[in-house]
């Protein structure tokens, strides 16, 4: 690559979002660079070794990797440039250990889990099916279609005439949540208490806030797709897609930071690094946030209105606490499963440290730690303001308590957990913020109150000419396979830009 070099297309960021625009492009034979700041892909959905443990950044519940429909969009993403990763099958969404002894298992099987939860709720059996099965008419039209840009009028047109029926299905469900859907149906607070938490458990909001549209995507996939871990690790998948993107002829710098987004006469024309190197390009996709690209990469002062109104309708989402855990093989009791979520008291569920997420990939893949051992990795969400202001010696003095609080806790499902840990590394925001390069540490945007769906996130173009965003900050969200989702529809909007 030379200084002048003219890319067609320059992405900031090798996350999923950023590595799946770019693979999409460079099938379509466009010169494409991405510019990554760290060593490796995959941003969150990265990953670690220490000590011959193999540690996930993040979790280890991955959808979108399954062989049926169009929402498999990881597997069709590495489809797209002759590339595949083996994966293994997980029987268990989540075991969730909740308040008043709800002790509950999501099978694969949907009839199983509905079977599961009506045992403890047995007078809202109808209630129950009547709100999973609307979840399923939602999926079911997102899974007829192909899921491309929704900004692409002729997209548009050619998908409502093959299907309308599913079109009409899904706008019907934009503006609305999935709370509003569940107390349709159901009355009992405990039940709704437990619809809270299916939806808290990855969009980091109460059902009332989180859109039915990907509500009914992640309820129904767990039973259709399933849910499927990645044999090696999470970061096997930014791995192949790094490199079916070389081999179709895109290139990936590592170890590139981007200092800023160039413009001329108000359009996005290039990028300079922080070692002064130029790349032009003809558009520039930020795979950062929105706060990182509108604040840091670009001038401040000149924030475009709408990305400020923007702002005042979503909120950063809270980072994590997290330990990675090394642990003897005796910790785990007999049929544990590889996905727990741990909640004492329904009023700490959105508070900082208050649900716990646990991952162990170990049970499925074996090969992650040494023989005999296991890895479990928990994390609980927290905010980078709790961190902030300390001395070094401070700092890991409330590290080193916080983990051990949440040890204890973990106590009740993994007894004689902290007598059999062979390696503890744990993490907090300000980790979180510094190896992945995110504002605070942060995972994404909340709304900062109840929207109606979907209908205020913002979609891949900006408001600058030649500059879109993808990833978490746009249409549809959080998760691997939402922002699978953005890049599919980034990659098709800039494709029809360029006349590819």
């Amino acid at each position: 690559m030379t200084r002048n070099s003219l890319f067609d297309v320059i992405i900031i960021g090798s996350g999923i979002g950023g590595l799946v625009t770019a693979t999409q492009l460079a099938a379509k034979r466009a010169k494409v660079l991405v510019l990554e700041s760290y060593l490796i892909p995959g941003g969150s959905a990265g990953y670690f070794e220490r000590e011959g443990y193999h540690f996930d950044v993040g979790a280890s519940m991955i959808f979108g990797m399954g062989q049926n429909g169009t929402t498999n969009l990881l597997t069709r993403a590495l489809h797209a440039v002759n590339v595949s990763v083996e994966t293994i099958a997980d029987p268990v969404q989540i075991h969730y250990h909740l308040p008043n002894g709800l002790d509950l298992k999501v099978d694969r099987v949907y009839e199983k889990y509905l079977q599961n939860l009506t045992a403890y709720f047995p007078h809202e059996t109808k209630g129950i099916r009547r709100f999973y099965d609307e979840c399923w008419k939602v999926f079911n039209c997102l899974n007829s279609m192909d899921l491309l840009s929704l900004e692409e009028p002729r997209y548009l047109l050619r998908t409502f005439l093959k299907h309308p029926l599913a079109c009409l299905g899904l706008v019907k469900y934009l503006p609305q949540n999935a709370g509003d859907i569940a107390r349709r149906y159901i009355k009992d607070p405990e039940l709704l208490r437990f619809i809270d938490m299916e939806c808290y458990c990855w969009s980091v909001v109460p059902a009332n806030m989180t859109p039915m549209i990907n509500a009914g995507m992640v309820f129904s996939d767990r039973h259709y797709g399933g849910v499927n871990y990645p044999k090696g690790g999470v970061g096997k998948i930014a791995q192949a897609l790094a490199t079916g993107l070389e081999k179709t002829g895109g290139k990936i710098q590592y170890q590139a930071r981007v200092k800023r987004i160039l413009t001329e006469r108000g359009k996005a024309v290039g990028v300079e690094l922080v070692n002064g190197q130029i790349y032009r390009g003809k558009r520039i996709v930020s795979n950062a946030t929105r706060w990182d690209t509108f604040e840091k990469l670009l001038p401040v002062e000149e924030m475009p209105r709408n990305e400020k109104k923007w702002q005042q309708v979503y909120q950063k989402s809270p980072s994590f606490f997290s330990l990675h855990m090394g642990v003897k093989q005796s910790v785990l009791p007999p049929g544990t499963e590889c996905h727990h979520i741990l909640l004492e008291d329904w009023q700490d569920m959105t508070k900082p440290q208050g649900t716990i997420f646990v991952s162990i990939p170990t049970l499925l893949d074996p090969d992650l730690a040494p023989a005999e051992y296991h890895i479990i990795h928990a994390f609980t969400p927290d905010w980078i303001e709790n961190w902030q202001g300390l001395t070094e010696q401070e700092y890991e003095k409330r590290k080193e308590a916080a983990a051990w609080r949440i040890i204890d806790r973990l106590e009740q499902i993994f007894p004689g957990l902290d007598a059999g840990i062979d390696y503890l590394e744990v993490g907090t925001p300000r980790t979180h913020r510094r190896f992945l390069g995110r504002e605070d540490g942060t995972y994404g945007p909340i709304p900062r109150r109840k929207l109606r769906g979907l209908l205020s996130m913002p979609f891949n173009r900006t408001a600058i000419p030649g500059l879109y965003c993808v990833g978490d900050s746009t249409f549809p969200g959080q998760g691997l396979n939402a922002v699978a989702f953005s890049g599919f529809a980034c990659a098709h909007r800039i494709a029809v830009d360029l006349g590819l």
